[in-house]
């Protein structure tokens, strides 16, 4: 006798992903149930049964999930940081809400996304990839349309891996770009799209020709990324993005990204003379030329403005970050608040990286809600450290940390920071065997 159909549910949010998952399993016999996140959710799902729900509406969305007889869980597509005072919750919002706290105060995207793992395999749902219910979304090695990446590509393609590499433990990013041997974008807390955009922004303000192509676009996983809900994704909207902000092609790992609406992605990329290709980390079993060195950060007080022990801890964060992109790149400075790396600089400056940090915000958060984020800057800046401190309180940050100078490099910065009411702090590099 037949047991229950299997039925595959799906947690949408915008793209075309879900569409493609369900489509897939559908073809492979089994039934779907798609659960649709309102204001995230952008595509027609015609034919295929769907249920709405808002962000905080727990209750009914585990109820969907339920009534589908749904066991596995596909969470599938883009989303944003939600604003948790603009959700409108349900009663199910509130019987989990210790388990939704550790979920929106846990800190970056990799934290995030492995306790929403958790709440949906305690409540008896196991979690499965789009990978493994779509396996031919998988990018395989080599290129997708006509164009190949050249040896000078291909390079680019191994610096930008290492990189993005180097950044996993920091949870930041997983997406870079690379041209001529030089990273020219790291990605922070916005998406890959917005990362482009600046980026192609940044090029014309430095009077370049985007007409003229140069550089790539570099996806991969992140060392211990949670490939069940945030596997890398390519298609149409990244070429796109890629074509406007002047790269010549993209470059994801080959069995650790997905491709969307391929057959549009690969015309796209043919139409633009760009290459699209699935690459092998070639340099996987390396380490980073410098990351076998541990460094101690001791951050001393300049002024009268005291930073709080989490800010502390986000300088010592903030300097082993920029110890860690040393070897492959150089980096003026980042942005954090509690633990979560928001931007990172690379060929902007750090005024600017200020600047952009502004219009982001940690998951369920407004954004500087508490004044609790700070810049981590390089020795380099010392001598502008006035201009620096100027653009930090006008972005309403807490504080700056230089790391590598000593307090005495910084008294020029005093009067400024109190009149800001920012921490000014300072640490000597003391490096030691680890």
């Amino acid at each position: 006798m037949a047991g229950p159909p299997r039925v595959v549910g799906i947690v949408a949010g915008g793209g075309s992903l879900p569409r493609e998952v369900a489509e897939h399993v559908r073809a492979s016999g089994a039934a779907v149930h798609v659960v649709a996140i309102d204001g995230e959710f952008d595509r027609d799902l015609a034919g295929i049964p769907v249920t709405h729900v808002g962000w905080a509406q727990f209750g009914a969305l585990l109820r969907a999930l339920r009534n589908a007889g749904t066991t596995e869980v596909v969470i599938a597509g883009a989303v944003r940081r939600p604003d948790l005072t603009r959700i409108r919750p349900d009663l199910g919002f509130f019987l989990n809400l210790p388990a939704i706290v550790r979920i929106v105060t846990s800190g970056g995207d990799d934290s995030v996304l492995t306790r929403v793992v958790r709440f949906f395999e305690g409540k008896g749902f196991k979690v499965v990839s789009p990978a493994q219910v779509a396996p031919s979304l998988v990018v395989g090695e080599g290129a997708l349309g006509a164009h190949a990446a050249s040896a000078s590509d291909q390079r680019d393609i191994d610096l930008g891996f290492a990189l993005v590499r180097a950044l996993g433990p920091f949870d930041v990013g997983q997406a870079v770009v690379v041209a001529d041997g030089r990273v020219e974008a790291i990605e922070g807390a916005e998406n890959t799209d917005a990362m482009l955009a600046r980026l192609g922004l940044q090029r014309i303000s430095a009077g370049r020709d985007v007409s003229l192509r140069t550089g790539v676009l570099v996806k991969r996983p992140k060392p211990g990324q949670e490939m069940r809900v945030d596997m890398p994704a390519i298609g149409p909207r990244s070429v796109s993005a890629a074509a406007a902000a002047g790269l010549s092609g993209i470059a994801v790992l080959a069995g650790g990204a997905l491709s969307l609406e391929r057959a549009e992605l690969i015309r796209s990329a043919d139409a633009e003379g760009m290459f699209v290709v699935g690459a092998a980390d070639r340099r996987a079993g390396d380490v980073a030329p410098g990351l076998a060195r541990s460094s101690r950060w001791h951050f001393s007080t300049v002024g009268i403005v005291r930073p709080t022990a989490v800010q502390l801890e986000d300088a010592v964060r903030g300097a082993e970050l920029l110890d860690a992109l040393a070897p492959l790149c150089h980096s003026g400075g980042t942005v954090i608040d509690r633990g979560h790396v928001l931007a990172i600089e690379s060929d902007e400056g750090v005024a600017a990286l200020i600047a952009r940090a502004g219009n982001l915000r940690q998951w369920g958060r407004r954004r500087w809600s508490k004044r609790s984020a700070m810049v981590v800057v390089s020795s380099v800046v010392a001598a502008d450290i006035v201009s620096v401190l100027t653009a930090a309180a006008a972005a309403h940050m807490a504080g700056v940390a230089v790391a590598g100078c000593s307090m005495i490099d910084l008294a020029h910065g005093i009067e400024t920071a109190e009149r800001h009411k920012l921490f000014l702090i300072a640490a000597p590099r003391q490096d030691s065997a680890s």
